[in-house]
């Protein structure tokens, strides 16, 4: 009926950050207007942050000695789209310099000066790298004839700025070959930047990617994009404003541009183990590692450079075994593997370098690199399996599981990204699921209906509220946090249970490590002040990319997006035929769901729709409709229009701008 690879079973990839994977709406676009300054620190919050900053050395001279080392320029001023708005801005981080600030925890005021390095840099001979042009980097390889591009950012219009300030100062050269590393969009969106799909075709360009790549790439953004690209703008911290009481980083990079995503489909699959490739002049061992940070994902070793390539399975931080945007969870035992066989792959390297933050020279120090994360996604997993086994709960291993003092004193896999607490409740949704066996949790109330009973049971909302006041004033933001969610969620509009809800969630935020969480808090705080985003984006950015989804795809996206009430009654059937593509569906609402097949057209449907697969994306992507349906020349209907209208009637358009601290 369907391809056995049902997006159902997809992990959703980090394009969801662009708020754009959204079929028949989308959702806020790129930073709003600077929001008002927030609150000032706590006296608790001072001295939590203090007491942070003397915990461990953070001066850390060899990783700022790294992030430096090989700069050859950098670059200034704006990056704007076709409309004229700025989608990346290089000077907006400027402010990140010197000593933390009291609204920021000092190890990851480290990281943001880190990634604060950016420019242009030399890797190694014949290997550049630029870094802080978007989240990710790219890497330049100097081949026989041209620059090997490995990874492309998330936009063209980076992408495009970058390429010509690496032309500037390293010289004119042609792109030779591109390479995809893995299949998230910060890697791969930007290709069209690189080079465009008519140059990369008449001059048949080599592009190289892993196994399932490009059906990964594409189609990881429809099922549940809505959802997760609205979740990812408290990820991302893109309501936020650049400054030390909003966002100051990412943990991975500075911030996500938000551009004109594009792809280029790869004409070489690396699709064994290990595969070896000559890629113009330059030999180049792939090693596949599907299933560790990306579902399709490789990592390589260029012998003649004595340079290892990590792609995003090595980071300069703990990354996330479940990303707080939603995903399905990652598997850290084959995370660890991978790393573990990747000492064997990497044992000559003099150089590692990787798609997101800097390298690591001398085979001394690139072996402690590659260990200590090793073992940090291991002893993540083996003692929450352990606790799991002696029988305690996500949250009770979360509150007490931490780093041996060998892996917590090296920062480089502190919880920039991903944070051992969420990472050790992955471990545990990744065995045994939601349920943590307690019958009271097998049917327990939603989040507003106990929240009004909550507040009936602590005498109305001021004494819920007072009690929430004394927590806060004695530094309990957390508990603070807990009795507030359930004062907001019975009376969304009592302004005292929101502001003290948001003045909790910025202290929580100020002492965070993780970039995500401080993102979260801080979202959290502006949104119960400013309320959700009133605009959703149209994702026309996506077509260069969607155009490669298969029609499946949307399909499924579209009986995920069926009203199951306005269809309990409904029996209909609907011929979906592609002119351009020679190719048929049948589509049938009935028992309130709808079921697809790819087959000729059926006699008995109520009416037959006949449209070319451009005009169909635009259709999904919000571009074209009703009117556009019945008066455009890429169109047909054959049979009852009433039905039709019926059958698109009940197809959801999901806004992409639900609520999420208020309901």
């Amino acid at each position: 009926m369907r391809s056995r690879h049902m997006l159902v079973h997809r992990r959703i990839s980090l394009l969801a950050m662009l708020c754009a994977a959204a079929l028949l709406s989308g959702c806020g676009k790129g930073p709003a207007a600077p929001a008002a300054a927030g609150g000032d620190v706590t006296a608790v919050t001072a001295k939590a942050n203090e007491a942070a900053a003397k915990a461990q050395d953070l001066s850390d001279p060899k990783s700022f000695e790294y992030a430096k080392r090989g700069f050859i320029a950098a670059p200034t001023g704006q990056v704007r789209d076709a409309a004229g708005e700025v989608i990346w801005d290089f000077d907006s981080y400027a402010f990140v310099k010197g000593a933390a600030p009291a609204t920021v925890n000092p190890s990851l005021w480290r990281q943001a000066l880190l990634n604060n390095q950016i420019g242009l840099f030399k890797v190694t001979e014949g290997i550049y790298q630029l870094r802080g042009f978007d989240l990710a980097n790219i890497t330049l390889i100097e081949g026989k004839t041209g620059w090997i591009v490995v990874d492309t950012l998330t936009a063209r219009e980076t992408a495009t700025v970058a390429m010509a300030f690496a032309r500037k100062h390293l010289g004119d050269k042609p792109v030779s070959a591109v390479i995809f590393t893995h299949s998230h969009a910060d890697h791969f969106g930007g290709a069209l930047g690189v080079i465009s799909a008519e140059e990369a075709k008449a001059r048949k360009i080599p592009v190289v990617a892993p196994v399932g790549f490009l059906d990964e790439a594409t189609s990881e953004n429809i099922m549940m994009g809505v959802a997760m690209a609205r979740r990812s703008m408290y990820m991302y911290g893109g309501r936020l404003p650049r400054d030390a009481k909003g966002s100051v980083d990412t943990g991975l990079g500075k911030a996500v541009a938000y551009g004109q995503v594009g792809i280029l489909p790869p004409t070489i699959v690396v699709d064994q183990p290990h595969q070896e490739l000559t890629i113009d002049g330059l030999r180049f061992v792939f090693h596949n590692v599907p299933g560790s940070e990306a579902p399709a994902e490789f990592v390589f070793y260029i012998p003649e450079r004595k340079a290892f390539g990590g792609a995003e399975m090595l980071s300069h931080t703990l990354h996330n075994l479940y990303t707080l945007r939603g995903a399905k969870v990652r598997d850290a035992l084959k995370w660890a593997d991978y790393i573990d066989e990747s000492l064997t792959y990497a044992a000559d390297a003099e150089v590692v370098f990787n798609q997101h933050h800097w390298p690591v020279w001398g085979r001394e120090r690139i072996r402690e690199f590659m260990v200590k994360q090793r073992d940090t996604y291991k002893f993540i997993h083996d003692q929450t399996v352990r606790q799991m086994n002696a029988g305690l709960t996500a949250p009770e291993i979360a509150e007490t599981l931490k780093l041996p003092k060998s892996l917590e004193d090296y920062l480089n896999v502190h919880g920039y990204y991903g944070t051992v607490r969420h990472n050790a409740k992955a471990v545990y949704q990744f065995y045994l699921g939601w349920f943590d066996a307690h019958p009271s949790n097998l049917d327990a109330l939603p989040p507003v209906e106990a929240g009004k009973r909550y507040v009936a049971l602590a005498g109305g909302i001021d004494k819920l509220v007072a009690a929430a006041q004394t927590a806060f004033d004695a530094g309990d933001y957390r508990w603070a946090a807990e009795m507030l969610k359930h004062a907001v969620y019975a009376e969304p509009k009592n302004k005292s249970a929101s502001e003290l809800l948001a003045r909790s969630f910025e202290q929580l935020g100020y002492v965070a490590e993780s970039a995500p969480w401080r993102n979260f808090y801080l979202t959290g705080a502006y949104e119960l002040r400013n309320g959700v985003p009133q605009k959703g984006i149209t994702i026309d950015m996506l077509v260069d990319m969607l155009q490669y989804a298969p029609i499946e795809r949307f399909l499924e996206r579209m009986a995920a997006s069926l009203d199951g009430s306005k269809a309990a009654d409904a029996n209909l059937k609907l011929n979906l035929v592609f002119s351009d593509l020679k190719e048929s569906y049948v589509l049938q609402i009935e028992n309130a769901v709808l079921h697809f097949h790819k087959a000729p057209p059926d006699k008995d449907a109520n009416a037959t729709l006949t449209l070319t697969k451009a005009f169909f994306l635009k259709m999904m992507t919000g571009q074209a409709g009703a009117k556009d349906l019945l008066l455009s020349d890429q169109t047909k209907i054959e049979g009852s229009k009433i039905d039709l209208g019926r059958f698109f009637a009940m197809i959801e358009k999901a806004p992409g701008i639900f609520p999420i601290v208020t309901r």
